[in-house]
């Protein structure tokens, strides 16, 4: 079954209402430029309110790499996901730190495919960009030869398609879970049932 990643959470009601849908992992936003970012102080106790089973992502832009291991040594997140023009070496030093890592793709042609296949990052992210809302030319996908994690402009009424057609090992949704900025209840309830029902 696919699996779900609910990101942007910053409140303890994004929290609450994550224990209650249950998906397989929640991001937090540590780039100061967005307006999702946390500071690394508050996903420590949102962490501590969150259900065991469900794995705390933190989002990272061109973050200082000692940074990046200065929050995961806190246990706010077990997973770094990066968004930034991070390198393969940058990468392979956090892996060999004993982190484990997500890369994101801005996929706007097929190299960028062929870019995400080859990285040595422990899983990828296939996205239209940074929070647009707006889906990629999914076809480019077609063939691709490693897991991925599917984002940028999922809702809940494409996301059964996608899911069907692409076979993604995750899906990853954040701005169409949002009300007036926040994360809603019955946007959030909608998009977990309509993956788990695909």
């Amino acid at each position: 079954m696919t699996r779900i990643k609910l990101c942007g959470l910053r409140r303890e009601e994004d929290v609450i209402l994550a224990n209650s849908v249950m998906p397989d992992y929640i991001g937090y936003v540590f780039a100061k430029a967005s307006h999702r970012y946390i500071a690394p102080e508050k996903a420590i106790g949102l962490t501590s309110l969150l259900n065991s089973s469900i794995t705390p992502v933190g989002v990272f832009v061109d973050e200082p790499l000692e940074s990046v291991v200065s929050i995961c040594e806190t246990g706010a997140v077990r997973l770094v996901q990066l968004h930034g023009n991070e390198s393969e070496s940058y990468i392979s030093e956090l892996k060999a730190r004993g982190i484990s890592v997500m890369k994101a793709f801005k996929v706007k042609t097929r190299d960028d495919i062929i870019s995400a296949e080859r990285c040595c990052a422990d899983c990828i992210l296939l996205d239209s960009g940074s929070g647009s809302g707006k889906t990629f030319d999914w076809s480019l996908i077609k063939g691709i030869k490693r897991d991925f994690f599917l984002a940028g402009g999922l809702t809940a009424e494409n996301v059964s398609d996608a899911v069907r057609a692409l076979r993604p090992f995750a899906v990853d949704a954040s701005s169409c879970l949002e009300k007036n900025g926040f994360k809603d209840r019955k946007l959030t309830e909608a998009f977990v049932q309509a993956v788990r029902t695909a």
